[in-house]
């Protein structure tokens, strides 16, 4: 038997049980006119879900590395600080350079220069006003174009020349 045959005789035994499908009697309900409708389910709680490690590590945390990760590492210079948790105190000249004061996650003050590096790129330039980041990794991966970024003091930090 060719498929075309086998196809044939499908599509005729697919014709015949529609033909007589529209040829059973109607409801006695549908003949009156009435149509009842189902009664609505009885609304149930939505389920609740719970995640119990058992001493496994939570599939959901970041492998990379993220905040939860930051956190718990000590940081012991600014080579171990990203450009993120860089909270600039202020700007100084010493000696005819300019220098900034920043502070560690742990509160103590750090001086920057120009070229010194972090953990996640490099400083880029000092100005009176702002310091300029070069961010060269993102969570330790190197970026294809390194991206410029720039944290500049407020005002109320400016010193008065």
């Amino acid at each position: 038997m060719s498929f075309s045959r086998i196809s044939a005789w499908g599509g005729l035994a697919l014709w015949a049980m529609a033909a007589a499908a529209a040829q059973t009697p109607p409801d006695k309900a549908a003949a009156s006119g009435r149509i009842e409708e189902p009664p609505p389910p009885a609304a149930q709680p939505a389920p609740v879900f719970s995640y119990d490690p058992g001493g496994r590590r939570d599939p959901f945390r970041n492998l990379i590395g993220g905040k939860d990760v930051r956190e718990k590492r000590p940081v012991a210079g600014l080579a171990d600080m990203t450009i993120d948790e860089v909270r600039l105190l202020g700007i100084v000249k010493m000696r005819g350079k300019l220098e900034a004061i920043a502070k560690l996650t742990e509160g103590f003050p750090l001086t920057i220069r120009e070229g010194d590096g972090l953990a996640d790129g490099y400083v880029l330039e000092i100005r009176p006003d702002a310091v300029v980041f070069r961010k060269t990794k993102d969570r330790g991966i190197p970026l294809m174009r390194p991206r410029d970024i720039v944290k500049e003091i407020t005002p109320e930090e400016r010193t008065h020349e």
